[in-house]
């Protein structure tokens, strides 16, 4: 670890994050000859995805889920798995000969010297004209508590702590909402001898992830070149095809499209792999929200108590990046994000890649196109 007084390492560019979205901004950038340093607070690439549940594939086809200038290989299937992505990034990294400094995470970046410097928990300082932020919309796992939850006799954990079914066999598990993990979660549940339960708070948006053998993805994608109106009516009628009248098993359907509701609010639709069709079958169950805890279990709103020996907290993450910025205020939306890809006034030189969530195709798809075009901006200021 380096001292306080110790010089830090200048260099034209940090990137900070080796995900994804650090590794294809620092791979575009080489290819324009620029050099960037990268830091990551895991120990290799891709810690987020090495640590997901083991069961998780990408809902995204290959073709708009590789990174700029490597493809991913012929013999992988039209959905990646966790592992086969894992393996990806560290051929991405090597091809591109991307060397990041593991075990340093981001503490305080401010401005010295007309520079960004930034400070590592691991000890590292780094002096740098420019500072792309590649951590993603999912850094910080949102830890919700609940009434009386102190008292709750069983276990409690974040979803981000959930690897696989195995330690819940046989016991009642209540998962907490039901995005794109808790539904995942349910299904990895209930196939695996647990008896699953899962929370839904809010009305959902829920599409298939192939409807006749073609993908939402690519679909969402022809969908979003129409007219916005055109467009939602076509996407309202495929969710009234595809998924039907969920309101008998607990599920509401909110009155906007899924496109829309992607758009405007950045919420992604639940991409359904067999999760609906267990729910009708019975083999999940579906509650409100939770009111509070009890010792054995949950009382939900409708004020049903149910002993549960589990309960899987799928309530989602945040970016948490004004914490990185002390002197200066990061303009975000509604949920913490960066409203822009390239800062501007006193956040010029810092740039934003992989927080856009409202793009169609999803957040693969959309970290390479912005990695393309930030690394162009980029070299033109180096």
């Amino acid at each position: 670890m380096s001292s306080p007084d110790e010089e830090p390492l200048q260099a034209e560019v940090l990137v900070i994050g080796a995900g994804p979205a650090g590794l294809a901004v620092a791979a575009s950038l080489a290819q324009k000859g620029v050099h960037a340093e990268i830091i990551e607070r895991g120990e290799a690439v891709g810690t987020s995805w090495r640590n997901h549940y083991r069961r998780l594939r990408l809902h995204t086809v290959k073709q708009h889920s590789a990174l700029p200038h490597l493809p991913f290989p012929d013999d992988f299937p039209r959905y990646v798995t966790r592992e086969q992505l894992v393996d990806y990034l560290g051929r991405y990294a090597g091809k591109f000969q991307l060397q990041p400094w593991f075990g340093q995470e981001a503490e305080s970046i401010t401005r010295s010297q007309g520079r960004w410097l930034t400070r590592c928990r691991g000890g590292r300082t780094f002096l740098t004209r420019q500072v792309v932020l590649a951590t993603g919309a999912n850094g910080r796992a949102n830890q919700a508590t609940f009434p009386a939850q102190e008292g709750y006799l069983g276990r409690v954990l974040h979803s981000e702590s959930y690897r696989d079914a195995q330690p819940f066999t046989g016991c009642r598990v209540l998962v907490v909402g039901m995005g794109n993990t808790g539904a995942e979660i349910a299904l990895d549940l209930a196939h695996n001898g647990a008896s699953a339960t899962v929370s839904v708070r809010s009305p959902l948006n829920i599409v298939r992830r192939d409807v006749l053998g073609r993908p939402v993805q690519v679909t969402s994608i022809l969908l979003s070149k129409l007219p916005e109106k055109l467009a939602d009516a076509i996407a309202l009628t495929f969710r009234k095809l595809t998924i039907g009248d969920l309101r008998p098993y607990g599920i509401d359907t909110p009155p906007i499209s899924p496109l829309r509701q992607l758009r405007e609010q950045g919420r992604t639709p639940v991409i359904d792999i067999g999760t609906v069709d267990m729910i009708r079958r019975g083999d999940i169950a579906v509650r409100p929200g939770i009111a509070a805890f009890t010792a054995d279990g949950v009382r939900f709103l409708d004020g049903r108590e149910e002993p549960f020996d589990a309960v899987i907290l799928a309530t989602g993450y945040r970016a948490d990046l004004a914490r990185l910025f002390p002197q200066v205020q990061v303009p975000v939306g509604d949920k913490g994000l960066p409203a822009d890809v390239a800062g501007s006034g006193e956040l010029e030189g810092v740039y934003f890649v992989g927080y856009d969530i409202r793009q169609p195709g999803g957040v693969l798809r959309t970290i390479a196109q912005q990695a393309v075009r930030v690394a162009d901006s980029i070299a033109r200021r180096a």
